[in-house]
């Protein structure tokens, strides 16, 4: 993503690349396989965060939630997924490196149906069944971790949004909030589900909102707080030890009354 606000099409990285070429296939099959080769819809549903069958050991439905979208009656879905992620993910590739972004993306969407799988079966069913209606599937999520990661990793700098509009990183920010919060204000229909779109949102500030992200910074505070402690316990031990032992440190060097020119008596 240029910093500039001249529109250039960014120049996708060899896992982005691979991304986008595998959540259009996915779709492809699925959307050929459902609507005209008579394809049955559990080979679709196995591959969706159910929750229920997520607790129960099913956790795979974790990481293949977000590589599907609705195949049927609508393309909105595959090509809000692929732009968003296209236009905002290049330049956190770039910046990131391949390994760290491909991990953010598998991460995001992984924890975001997580919380979701918890939610639904937390929080009593009335409310659950208002704000979360299984089956849960979509990219959405991801692409909302991807925004705010990049709002937060370029400050300063502006995307182009729907192609026309210039967006600084902060009204970008505010905009995909806004955006989500409306959208669960207006009862919007969300095949990725309510919870998952607003925990996207969380992760992708704690993995990606900064150069360490603030998880990682939590991770390496409490490692060397743990560190610490560690050193801490072995000196009280080693001074327990010598203690016990009967021996003493005696102190190097020589007193006043040995320097040269005192008269010992």
């Amino acid at each position: 993503m240029a910093p500039s606000s001249q529109f250039q099409f960014p120049r996708p990285g060899p896992v982005m690349k691979w991304t986008l070429i595998s959540l259009f296939a996915i779709w492809l099959i699925y959307a050929l396989g459902l609507n005209w080769f008579g394809m049955p819809a559990q080979w679709f549903e196995i591959f969706t965060a159910q929750p229920a069958d997520i607790l129960h050991g099913e956790l795979w439905r974790l990481f293949t939630a977000s590589l599907l979208q609705e195949p049927r009656h609508t393309v909105s879905p595959i090509i809000f997924a692929l732009l968003g992620i296209y236009f905002l993910g290049c330049s956190l590739e770039e910046s990131w490196g391949g390994k760290r972004f491909l991990y953010f993306m598998v991460l995001s969407g992984a924890l975001s149906y997580l919380v979701q799988a918890i939610f639904a079966v937390v929080i009593p069913g009335a409310i659950s069944a208002r704000l979360t209606t299984a089956p849960y599937f979509g990219t959405m999520p991801v692409v909302s971790a991807i925004a705010v990661a990049w709002a937060l990793s370029f400050r300063g700098q502006t995307v182009r949004l729907f192609f026309a509009l210039p967006v600084s990183s902060t009204l970008l920010l505010w905009f995909v909030i806004g955006a989500t919060v409306l959208g669960a204000i207006a009862d919007e229909q969300s095949y990725a589900g309510r919870i998952a779109l607003f925990s996207g949102l969380g992760w992708g500030y704690l993995l990606g909102g900064s150069q360490p992200s603030p998880l990682r910074k939590l991770y390496l505070q409490l490692r060397l707080k743990q560190l610490e402690r560690e050193v801490s316990r072995e000196k009280n031990y080693r001074k327990k030890k010598l203690k016990k032992s009967g021996l003493q440190v005696v102190s190097g060097g020589k007193d006043d009354d040995s320097k040269p020119g005192k008269t010992l008596n």
